[in-house]
């Protein structure tokens, strides 16, 4: 007798995931590919996304009462998810491909001895420079208040990310700042207005905007962006600041107030599949947390991101660290009135 034909497993969605744009599994499966296997043809029904362009507003929108089930935050603002009661700690023994994960990238993620985040995806922070446009090559963050850069230099809208790139070009200590020290900054990036053409928000803009030919320095920019513009034809460095490359860990967390569990761990295992994993190094050059993809992952992306020293990144990059509620709210208050000063 032939064997009986296996069913599909039952789904008790949708899942409701606060996500970036850019990581749906209705539309990037290979980055989810085990849970896109099991839910052939029906990802719409079992999985829905709200999209958010950068933490603070995603933390706001959880604070605010939006109810979500899987939430996709970076490792600055994980402290302020768990003290705020928001995510609930996680049963990593219901991840089947938890072993492959990295254990320094999985102790980002713990917090009073239980795990809070499945870290998933790593990269930088830097300048993307058009070779072609620039007479006077940068160095350094610093070089962003180079005159020769006047309305051809674009930053990222995002509050924590200005604070402390103006810190280290200031050489200050982002995390240990004095109040004179953050005035210092405030002026600094008011100061920089001069040079900034526009500030980019959806990482869409960090693709296009250096194409364009008035945007000489994309500043912030991650390395997917590099590697799409430099596929297109372009002549533009992806720059090893003097002061470090900036460094982010994100990753996976489910909600407090999430019920749909068999279906969140399900996603979140999927996630960190080692198919999965090196998809996601090949197509957005991304580092990644289960370190069994490495075999799989082609050798340039290798090498462009030291993935075989992973041991080793913290030497060579700054890593954004937990924000306190009182430093988040001083950065974006300084934000605020650098974009309202003239």
């Amino acid at each position: 007798m032939a064997d009986e034909p296996t069913s599909a497993p039952e789904a008790s969605g949708p899942l409701l995931v606060l996500e970036w744009s850019g990581y749906e599994a209705t539309e990037y499966p290979q980055f989810f590919q085990p849970f896109a296997d099991a839910y052939e043809g029906r990802m719409d029904e079992v999985i829905e996304y709200s999209f958010f362009a950068e933490d603070a507003e995603a933390y706001t929108k959880l604070q605010s009462g939006f109810e979500a089930d899987v939430l996709h935050p970076c490792n600055s603002w994980w402290s302020l998810y768990v003290d705020s009661g928001l995510v609930q700690p996680i049963d990593t023994a219901r991840l089947s491909n938890w072993d492959g994960v990295h254990p320094d990238l999985a102790a980002m993620g713990q917090f009073s001895g239980e795990q809070y985040f499945v870290p998933w995806e790593w990269g930088y922070d830097s300048i993307i420079v058009r070779n072609d446009l620039v007479t006077e090559m940068p160095t350094a963050w610093a070089d962003l208040w180079n005159d020769a850069y006047a309305g051809h230099v674009s930053i990222w809208d995002n509050a924590e990310t200005a604070f402390v790139m103006t810190a280290l070009a200031q050489g200050l200590d982002p995390w240990n700042t004095t109040a004179e020290e953050q005035e210092q900054i405030k002026q600094a990036l008011i100061e920089l207005k001069a040079n900034v053409l526009t500030y980019w928000a959806d990482y869409t803009e960090s693709y296009e905007l250096p194409t364009t030919g008035d945007v000489w320095l994309l500043a912030n920019a991650w390395q997917d962006a590099y590697a799409y513009i430099e596929s297109e034809g372009y002549d533009v460095s992806y720059l090893q600041p003097e002061e470090g490359r900036l460094g982010w860990v994100c990753g996976y967390a489910i909600s407090s107030t999430s019920n749909n569990l068999d279906l969140a761990y399900e996603l979140l295992d999927a996630a960190i599949a080692p198919e999965s994993m090196a998809a996601l190094g090949n197509e957005y050059w991304y580092g990644f947390s289960n370190m069994d993809a490495l075999p799989m992952v082609d050798e340039y992306v290798v090498d462009f991101m030291n993935l075989d020293e992973v041991d080793t990144l913290t030497d060579r990059t700054v890593f954004y660290r937990p924000l306190s509620e009182e430093q988040r709210s001083m950065m974006s208050s300084i934000w605020d009135e650098v974009k309202a000063a003239p």
